[in-house]
């Protein structure tokens, strides 16, 4: 891939930047904001530059940008212009300012359909693009892939870093690396467990995927909620794999299982001890309630306090580590939920081949 190392000279350059501001946000306030401080450093970078930069992005959580508009100038530091539509973008670009913020994306017709037709009123005016959005590299979308048709197109910082880390976990020696899956979203977590199978001491396996697997096994999971078409999910996983952990007993309310049980976290922490490397992607329960939370602590402590090179992902999982205060502790954060792991189940992702990563 180009990275941004390779770009011309940035002083007076336009430029078009995919960007990640997807953050979960709860009363109009910006929950966690792990996303938006990893894109500060080649936002100032830029600026600083003399460049005009167009940041684009989406958002998952509420329609608008400008619900949190002001909290993202407070994040970055600096004052940004708000466009409104992709046909305000020619003022912004004719006027004074350097930094502006598109509005979500995700509410412009075409996006998510990878449309030409939007790629090409995005670029217009640009003399280049760069992604720094690894989280939305799995997701063929025009501001993804149709606008490196149209520009030249670099990575940024982010993306070249989370692909280094990322392919360090494939590489790194089976022995002493252990991955830890949990959450839900089965369909995006059971690719990375065949691979790892394959590629790893021990997979750990916890939460809803967890609870697919017992049942595939024959044991009754209660009222536990398990994916409709767990059989066709779990098609290829040799589930007698020694390799392959499951809980052993569980935290149960109303019939369902909530969180891993003691003897579970103990057989789980003794393996996490002997690991040189550790991948984590999904919390252990339901960690939203403090009650449920003691495995996903225990599992979170025990990785930060091992001598491993820790790599952690998803949603959830950075917000049940943040809630903890223990996010700091990892060796490497991945901004990615599904692009993480899609990354490691090794599936191409379309917005790192349209970076000409995969030539």
């Amino acid at each position: 891939m180009k990275t941004v190392r390779d770009t011309p000279d940035l002083k007076d350059k336009k430029i078009l930047v995919r960007t990640d501001f997807d953050v979960p946000v709860e009363n109009g306030k910006i929950r966690q904001s792990l996303r938006v401080q990893k894109q500060k450093p080649l936002i100032d970078q830029l600026v600083l530059a003399g460049s005009k930069v167009l940041l684009v992005a989406h958002i998952s959580a509420i329609d608008s940008f400008s619900v949190i508009f002001g909290e993202l100038e407070q994040l970055l530091g600096r004052k940004i212009i708000f466009i409104k539509t992709p046909e305000d973008i020619a003022g912004f670009l004719a006027g004074s300012k350097p930094l502006g913020l598109l509005e979500n994306t995700r509410t412009w017709p075409g996006e998510k359909d990878n449309d030409q037709s939007l790629a090409q009123r995005l670029a217009q005016g640009f003399d280049f693009y760069i992604n720094n959005d690894f989280a939305v590299c799995h997701r063929e979308h025009a501001s993804v892939v149709a606008i490196t048709k149209l520009l030249s197109v670099y990575a940024g910082p982010l993306i070249v870093e989370e692909v280094k880390q990322l392919k360090r976990a494939l590489t790194e020696p089976v022995q002493d690396k252990i991955v830890i899956m949990g959450g839900a979203k089965a369909s995006t977590k059971v690719p990375v467990i065949k691979s790892f199978l394959r590629n790893a001491q021990a997979v750990l396996v916890g939460g809803i995927i967890a609870n697919d697997i017992l049942k595939a096994r024959g044991q009754d999971v209660q009222q536990s909620i398990v994916d409709d078409d767990a059989e066709k999910l779990l098609a290829g996983v040799d589930l007698t794999d020694k390799r392959l952990w499951v809980p052993s007993d569980f935290v149960i309310d109303d019939g369902k299982f909530l969180d891993i049980g003691a003897e579970s976290i103990g057989r789980f922490i003794g393996e996490i001890r002997t690991a040189k490397m550790i991948i984590w992607n999904g919390p252990m329960g339901m960690f939203e309630k403090d009650k449920f939370m003691v495995g996903t602590k225990a599992i979170a402590e025990a990785i930060v306090n091992s001598s491993a090179f820790s790599i952690i992902g998803g949603g959830d999982t950075i917000s049940a580590v943040d809630q903890l205060g223990l996010l700091g502790k990892f060796s490497f954060v991945s901004t990615g939920g599904g692009a993480m792991l899609m990354f490691l189940g090794n599936q191409k992702l379309p917005g790192l081949d349209a970076l000409g990563y995969y030539e």
